[in-house]
């Protein structure tokens, strides 16, 4: 068995940063079960001069081994070390090949109030992917995802970024604006040969929202090729998804579930309602029609408005198995005095 070190991607949220190498080591392990046949044992935390690092112990590693571990959600640097001896680390790094096809400033860039933290995004899609009845295609396939609740887009870039076709619902029509002026800000302005169509969506000739619809290629020569990335953004109400894509569409549904704003859930009064589990119950029927067999669907929430014991129930009650390892229930984490937030995953089956 050989040692090894991770070094931790620096975070400008101090508050995500305290949690992120507990978190880390909990993304490893679901990792290392689903795909790295176990062969990663005693992961535990340490300083070395100063630095937190997260180790571990392994055989050797394959070329695939790597590209799983070199995606890891805050991984920035992976040390083989090279000293058997207690409390002695020399640190001999190991080259790490992202499967990224876009920069991160695809990520970064947009900024506003309420954003989902990048790296905790990466996280819950890389968690997600680990419950697939086929994780592996994380690196060596191609995914099609669903954000269900998009806001503004940060899971679709995140899909974009690992080279997935990336779709998104989002009721709010600013939203929407706001994510279409920037993605096709950004496709133009780094010179990504696309194509983009905004459509009505009509309902009894009443026009009831809209569909953004974006074909890209990572190269000049990809796009022509044919070997393209698909984009798709619809402005309406989640609950109403499956009236937008066809049934068993999606490998993967990845959803942060908004905390205790308004979002497409209508209240007994006839606005929208606050609370993230009624909308769930109104929207899982629909999302699990558009999910694949064997496809994951990964929810993060605000403990403090609803437990993991009633989410899982409530999943359950739709028809998804919940995967529930002690790594998967140790993911909650503090974002400010109002939020705590979780994240659940469950398999289609």
């Amino acid at each position: 068995m050989k040692r090894y070190a991770i070094l931790l991607f620096p975070s400008a949220n101090r508050v995500y940063a305290d949690d992120a190498p507990r978190l880390l080591a909990a993304e490893l392990d679901i990792v290392n079960n689903a795909v790295l046949d176990g062969k990663i044992k005693k992961i535990t935390q340490t300083d070395i001069a100063g630095v937190r690092y997260l180790l571990f112990e392994a055989a050797e590693f394959t070329t695939e081994d790597v590209a799983f571990i070199a995606n890891l959600s805050s991984i920035y640097a992976l040390f083989d070390i090279e000293s058997n001896i207690p409390d002695e680390y020399l640190l001999r790094p190991i080259a790490l090949r992202s499967i990224d096809v876009f920069p991160s400033d695809l990520l970064t860039i947009p900024k506003y109030q309420g954003k989902t933290n990048e790296q905790f995004t990466k996280l819950l899609f890389n968690v997600t992917t680990m419950a697939l009845a086929e994780p592996s295609k994380l690196v060596n396939g191609k995914l099609r995802v669903l954000d269900p609740l998009c806001g503004r887009g940060t899971t679709l870039n995140q899909a974009l970024a690992y080279g997935c076709d990336g779709y998104g619902i989002e009721i709010r029509k600013r939203d929407f604006d706001e994510y279409e002026k920037f993605i096709k800000t950004y496709l133009r302005n780094n010179r990504y040969k696309h194509s983009a169509q905004v459509s009505n969506i009509r309902r009894n000739k009443a026009l009831i929202g809209r569909r953004l619809d974006i074909t890209l290629g990572v190269t000049k020569e990809k796009y022509k090729a044919g070997d393209v990335i698909q984009l798709g953004f619809v402005n309406a109400d989640t609950t109403t998804a499956s009236e937008y894509f066809r049934a068993g569409f999606f490998d993967m549904i990845v959803t942060d579930v908004p905390y205790g704003i308004q979002h497409g859930s209508t209240s007994s009064t006839g606005g929208l309602a606050r609370d993230p589990m009624r909308l769930l119950g109104d929207a899982l029927p629909g999302w699990h029609r558009l999910l694949r067999t064997g496809g994951a669907i990964g929810i993060s929430w605000n403990t403090f408005v609803a437990d993991r014991t009633r989410l899982a129930a409530l999943l359950t009650e739709h028809g998804f198995a919940v995967l529930d390892s002690p790594a998967h229930r140790d993911f909650e984490h503090r974002v400010d005095a109002a939020i705590r937030r979780d994240l659940i995953v469950a398999r289609k089956s």
